[in-house]
């Protein structure tokens, strides 16, 4: 394959080799040589070993744990592909990080996600492609061309292959995330319940409400980031003490922090899904509830369209 004006290469970072080797392989392309590595004081060494002279150069590297550690290879990559005269310069960040801190959470706090976007865009990045961005606002935080792609449609093409439709019912994990599963309940025709947690007072426990007849239904939460895994079990087990039959879970992002995955796996949910946009931990992977969808045949088709000057959005119609 190759773009309209020059050719495809793809320069990938540490943070998800194999999603890296999967977009590359559904694109029939190698992974352009390049060496990214950390001196004894682990500053960060970057060399492309490839000519990249007016190429389309796409870097795959999501912002994960270590968060600042793979920013910074992002920033590093892009300054040393834009130095080497490549043409164009995308930066396919499927996971980005910062995105929770996309507004003042209170006096004298930084909008970090607005922060990040100025780093990337000065670093000399042309374009930067997303999926499922915590916050849809955060696209105008760049002042670069940038595509915020969906991993609904995986979803509901799963949903329809494992589930009765007919019994599920979608349910956000919060009131915030409503209208994510509000999108992905109309995609199925199924109805729609949200459960409402609030603490009445200082020092007590949060109280789960669930605004909907969730009883008999197979519960689908739906959500973008899971980090800690503890919303998401206490979601579960309101929904079951309401009469949900099962509760799954399908949520594009596991950054599943900490113990999040003995969390989950202890948990009533019946099962978790998540996306590879993160790189599973050992303990991920080991986690009999913890399923992963992949994301490469999406990326690399929203790459070879971005590439060939066709529509990305068209992918979601």
């Amino acid at each position: 394959m190759s773009a309209k004006n020059g050719s495809i290469k793809l320069v990938a970072g540490n943070s998800n080799p194999p999603l890296a080797a999967a977009i590359a392989s559904e694109l029939g392309l190698q992974l352009t040589k390049a060496v990214v590595r950390r001196f004894a004081d682990m500053e960060i060494f970057v060399e492309i070993q490839e000519n990249v002279r007016g190429s389309d150069v796409f870097i795959i590297q999501s912002t994960s744990y270590p968060a600042n550690d793979l920013l910074m290879e992002l920033l590093i990559i892009t300054d040393a592909l834009r130095r080497a005269s490549a043409r164009r310069i995308t930066a396919v960040v499927p996971y980005f990080g910062y995105a929770r801190q996309d507004r003042k959470s209170g006096s004298r706090t930084p909008i970090s996600a607005k922060l990040v976007a100025n780093l990337i865009t000065h670093a000399g990045v042309d374009r930067v492609m997303t999926l499922d961005l915590h916050a849809g606002q955060i696209q105008g935080f760049f002042d670069i061309p940038t595509d915020n792609l969906f991993a609904a449609p995986l979803m509901v093409r799963d949903i329809k292959d494992r589930f009765d439709l007919s019994n599920v019912m979608v349910v956000s994990p919060d009131v915030g995330g409503v209208a994510r599963a509000r999108g992905l309940a109309k995609r199925i025709n199924a109805p729609l319940a949200i459960v409402d947690k609030r603490r009445e007072r200082p020092g007590e426990s949060e109280v789960m409400n669930v605004i909907g007849d969730v009883s008999g239904h197979t519960c689908i939460l739906i959500d973008d980031i899971v980090d800690s895994g503890g919303t998401l079990v206490n979601a579960a087990d309101a929904l079951l003490k309401y009469g949900a039959k099962d509760v799954y879970a399908y949520i594009t992002h596991g950054v599943l922090s900490g113990g999040a995955a003995t969390r989950i796996s202890s948990s009533r949910l019946k099962e978790l899904v998540i996306t590879d946009s993160i790189l599973p931990t050992e303990a991920v992977r080991g986690a009999p509830n913890i399923r992963a969808l992949p994301i490469a045949p999406l990326i690399a088709e929203a790459i070879g369209r971005t590439a060939a000057e066709e529509s990305v959005s068209s992918l979601f119609d």
